[in-house]
């Protein structure tokens, strides 16, 4: 359906997990939070969304796996940037080059710091198509900016969400 954002809805029973997942989907355009199938539903219904046929899936509860979930999204380290015009990553008074796509990784973890980056969005903004399932492409940009981070003494670093995405965190 054009013209429709897509909205996801994410079913998560504890406080926690419901933290948890808003995390995880930071980078969704609309998402709803609930706690259980029965609210969901009830959603649907009040939105009246006829046209969504209701569908049974059996899903595992939300495993916690990722890092403690905090209050607000942790701000960038005071100093860190990324100057655009001349390509490089500056660490309060230091500077390194970054490629182009070092430059695009950083910018969007910068954009929205302590946000988990989905590998499907990271891919879309950086490289310009869709994830395919493989990451070497990917860990690879990390590996070098995490190095990068580290030769500048930057007090950030990225964190990997297993099975998810990267996310820029405070060290």
């Amino acid at each position: 359906m054009r013209g429709v954002a897509p909205l996801v809805i994410g079913i998560a029973s504890s406080p926690a997990e419901r933290r948890q997942l808003a995390r995880l989907l930071g980078g969704t355009e609309a998402f709803l939070i609930v706690s259980s199938v029965d609210q969901a539903r009830k959603f649907l219904d009040v939105a009246g969304t006829p046209h969504v046929a209701p569908v049974a899936v059996a899903a595992p509860p939300v495993a916690v796996t990722a890092e403690p979930a905090q209050g607000a999204v942790t701000p960038p380290p005071t100093g860190l940037s990324v100057d655009s015009d001349r390509r490089v990553l500056r660490w309060l008074d230091r500077e390194i080059e970054l490629t182009r796509l070092e430059h695009d990784f950083l910018r969007c973890l910068l954009g929205a710091p302590g946000q988990v980056w989905t590998y499907e969005r990271l891919h879309l903004e950086v490289w310009g198509n869709v994830h395919l399932g493989r990451g070497s492409d990917m860990h690879s940009v990390v590996r070098r900016v995490r190095h990068k981070l580290a030769r500048l003494n930057a007090s950030a670093t990225i964190h990997a969400v297993r099975g998810v995405g990267f996310r820029l965190a405070p060290l």
